[in-house]
């Protein structure tokens, strides 16, 4: 194994499985990269069904059992990847809600991380629009403020978080008609007035499909 690959994280979509991109030949857009020892992809399962969209758990719980994930991801399956490759660039990336816990992780564990790549996310899931509601059913507390980018972003004062940031490659892809196009818009602003770098790609059409990620993979990762 080429020990220079990068690394990438790749979050599944809405309730989705860690073998969905590879059923969805998303991974196969990406197979000369990966063949030719460019990048590594680690495909993380996820418990959306446990946390988010638990509706028989209250909201506070539902962001709480989100947080029990983060700190798998952080303090098991990172040292794990770390162990198989020692290769310092590390980028977590993933599409739809996969993309909202991508640039959520970084984010949060910014000296985690050397890039973040988000494909037609959500950033705040209080946001309700089209057909996405608001997973917290209204309810809101300081679990949920601190893991919405969209809402501890513009507030975010702490220089040496921010400066951490700075150092993240962020890049934002969403279609032209995509219901979570504005909310990109406002994240994408929001970074650069506190000067934090980040790229916004706007697809055409709503780009909120496999087929779109398909071709998002092969620019971004």
């Amino acid at each position: 194994m080429d020990m220079q690959e990068h690394l990438y994280w790749f979050f599944p979509t809405r309730t989705a499985r860690f073998y969905d991109y590879e059923n969805w030949k998303v991974i196969d857009a990406i197979s000369e990269k990966i063949n030719k020892g460019w990048l590594q992809v680690y495909c993380v399962d996820s418990i959306d069904l446990e946390s988010f969209y638990c509706t028989c758990s209250h909201p506070s719980q539902r962001i709480i059992r989100h947080m029990q994930y983060e700190e798998y991801i952080v303090k098991e399956v990172m040292p794990l990847i770390k162990y198989k490759n020692h290769n310092s660039y590390i980028v977590s990336a993933g599409c739809s809600l996969g993309a909202y816990h991508a640039i959520n992780i970084a984010f949060r564990h910014p000296h985690l991380f050397s890039k973040a790549v988000g494909m037609s996310g959500r950033y705040d899931l209080t946001l309700k629009t089209n057909n996405f509601s608001d997973l917290f059913d209204c309810y809101q507390d300081e679990n949920i403020y601190f893991n919405m980018p969209v809402q501890y972003m513009p507030n975010l004062t702490d220089e040496h978080l921010i400066g951490l940031i700075k150092k993240i490659q962020i890049v934002l892809a969403v279609g032209k008609e995509d219901p979570f196009l504005p909310n990109n818009q406002f994240l994408h602003n929001t970074l650069l007035k506190k000067g934090i770098a980040n790229t916004l790609h706007i697809w055409e059409g709503e780009a909120h499909r496999p087929r779109f990620w398909q071709q998002m993979v092969q620019y971004f990762l």
